[in-house]
């Protein structure tokens, strides 16, 4: 049994975690996951003002917090904090480890970065409607990771891998597969998505938060076998809970159908079984692996133009009108108006309210433009002489603010061939990593039977949340959106119930989108993709929900009628 941590989940995430996973138990190995599209962009930027940045500084703290801790316990590290500059952050820490006193080997992963590359793929430097390309790179895969372990390493610092890929690589390294050891792999990667949001696999996040202690959670634990099978896990006495639902929710997140495509194998998330083994133990197993594709995922950020935002507070009696008139009042005042201007009218706002906070509503504007001056002040200066001038209780939630860049995430597809990934040794040694074999022909993935019809009977209309949990997340521009039962009867009912035009019919935003359902009858779920949803990405804030976080909470919200029997 390998023992394999997870101490972050973005960059941003809980800075002690690092520390609370090697002090709290046993563990053979511990990652972290810095790396997520939006990431990318920060580092992009990060990198423009100084060539020596462009890795997540954050693990360079914890690092010097952590890794003499780390070294003593024998406990490997494998993070992607590397981003867009792991030969930088792997000589920081040398440099610490050396300030420090420390004996750590220190191996580094590159051939991800294909921005220099980017004229020979066709990716012009100015890329499409001129907006400059600031970062390009491939998904990689976890045999380099496992090449640098093998080499005695100590830490290991990657680019832009896979995120499954910071748990498969130490399976590899320990267990010996190799690419043809699709089941094993497959496994592995499942566990690794397990992992790989650090606290959303134990509590974080959670549907029915209020059934567990998640005010601290502990960060999971893959006790990882040889045949690819875990037991999802956490430290003894830390917070969260790890259940077939909690498992269960993280599995559903950011990913779509049955096939779970990656650089090493593909993963079957239909074969997935997970079973409660006792108190915070969850085992995953029955997963089977096919052949990888022939390409890699490459990510594309560009700096899309720049945006700005103001919110104008409408506060008692004729809401509308005054939305109206503001809207009217501004649009005549711009002579250069940008080149999207979207207003939002939140009604938050209550009827004979008992403070003015609950008697407002909120209108919300958002600019863009590829150019800084049409949402800069010519703006801003525009609303603000409007105060005196306006509807009547004129104020804004807050001064207006200067325009941010903005960026746009594209994702491509290339040639795994045309990819070289090298494993950087502790030794200096360098090792090409080859790409894994041609795929054989794939079979299509047969459609799971519907289970049978539930037994009519009274219904109630009440929300969806109180007999199904939902997550949702953010693909590029899609948004998946994954939905599960909590018995099986609930199972039986959901998934008659939840197709794709009630689904449109429960959310009004997709009316208009391309949306794919997809059942997982082995986890009592549907997984929806929603193409289009979010725009151009995170970055490009093209909606109120950016990333769809909440998406799968408002789903929960919204009243249909459910069979008595199951409430």
């Amino acid at each position: 049994m390998l023992r394999i941590g997870n101490a972050s989940g973005f960059y941003g995430d809980r800075f002690a975690a690092f520390r609370e996973m090697l002090t709290g138990g046993p563990l053979d190995v511990l990652t972290g996951d810095y790396l997520a599209e939006l990431t990318m962009l920060i580092l992009a930027r990060d990198r423009l003002r100084d060539p020596g940045l462009g890795y997540a500084r954050t693990f360079l703290r914890q690092a010097e917090e952590c890794l003499a801790e780390a070294v003593d316990r024998g406990v490997r590290i494998v993070v992607n904090a590397g981003g867009l500059n792991p030969g930088r952050l792997a000589e920081v820490l040398g440099e610490v480890a050396e300030r420090q006193g420390v004996s750590a080997r220190i191996g580094y992963l590159t051939g991800d970065e294909l921005l220099p590359r980017a004229a020979e793929f066709g990716w012009t430097g100015s890329g499409r409607d001129g907006r400059p390309l600031l970062a390009a790179n491939a998904y990689l895969g976890a045999f380099g990771i496992a090449e640098c372990l093998r080499g005695g390493a100590d830490v290991v610092v990657t680019g832009r891998v896979t995120d499954a890929a910071l748990v498969v690589g130490p399976g590899i390294a320990h267990y010996g597969w190799t690419p043809t050891d699709l089941d094993a792999l497959a496994g592995a990667v499942v566990a690794g998505h397990a992992l790989e949001c650090g606290a959303q696999a134990t509590g974080g996040n959670y549907a029915f938060f209020a059934e567990h202690d998640i005010d601290h959670p502990g960060f999971p634990i893959a006790e990882l076998h040889a045949d690819g099978s875990s037991v999802i896990t956490k430290h003894p006495g830390t917070g969260g809970a790890v259940t077939v639902e909690t498992v269960t929710a993280q599995l559903l997140y950011e990913t779509g159908g049955p096939r779970y495509l990656g650089p090493d194998v593909t993963a079957r998330l239909d074969t997935a079984t997970l079973t409660q083994q006792g108190p915070d133990r969850v085992r995953i197993g029955g997963v089977r692996g096919e052949a990888p594709p022939a390409t890699l995922k490459v990510g594309l950020n560009r700096l899309g133009g720049y945006r700005n935002e103001l919110v104008f507070v409408l506060t008692g009696l004729d809401i509308e009108a005054k939305a109206a008139l503001v809207q009217r009042q501004l649009t005549r005042a711009l002579p250069d108006p940008p080149a999207e201007l979207r207003w939002t009218l939140a009604r938050t706002d209550h009827p004979d309210a008992d403070t003015e906070e609950a008697a407002s509503a909120l209108l919300r504007l958002t600019a863009r433009d590829s150019r800084e001056q049409p949402v800069g002040r010519a703006l801003t200066a525009a609303a603000v002489e409007l105060g005196l001038a306006g509807y009547p209780g004129f104020h804004l939630t807050a001064p207006p603010g200067k325009p941010a860049p903005y960026g746009v995430f594209e994702a491509r597809e290339l040639d795994a061939k045309a990819v070289e990934q090298i494993a950087h040794l502790p030794s200096g040694e360098q090792l090409a990593v080859p790409a894994v074999p041609e795929p054989g022909p794939r079979a299509a993935v047969a459609m799971p039977e519907l289970p049978p019809a539930p037994d009519p009977g009274p219904t109630r209309r009440v929300p969806l949340g109180l007999v199904a949990g939902a997550r949702s997340g953010d693909k590029g521009g899609d948004a998946n959106l994954g939905v599960w039962a909590r018995s099986e009867p609930g199972w039986r009912w959901l998934a008659h119930t939840l197709t794709v035009e009630r689904l449109r019919e429960l959310l009004p935003e997709t009316a208009e989108l391309t949306v794919e359902r997809h059942l997982l009858p082995n986890l009592r779920a549907v997984n929806f993709t929603i193409r289009g949803l979010l725009g151009e990405g995170v970055a490009a804030q093209a909606r109120f929900d950016p990333q769809a976080k909440a998406l799968g909470e408002w789903l929960r919200s919204r009243r249909l009628d459910i069979p008595e029997a199951l409430l």
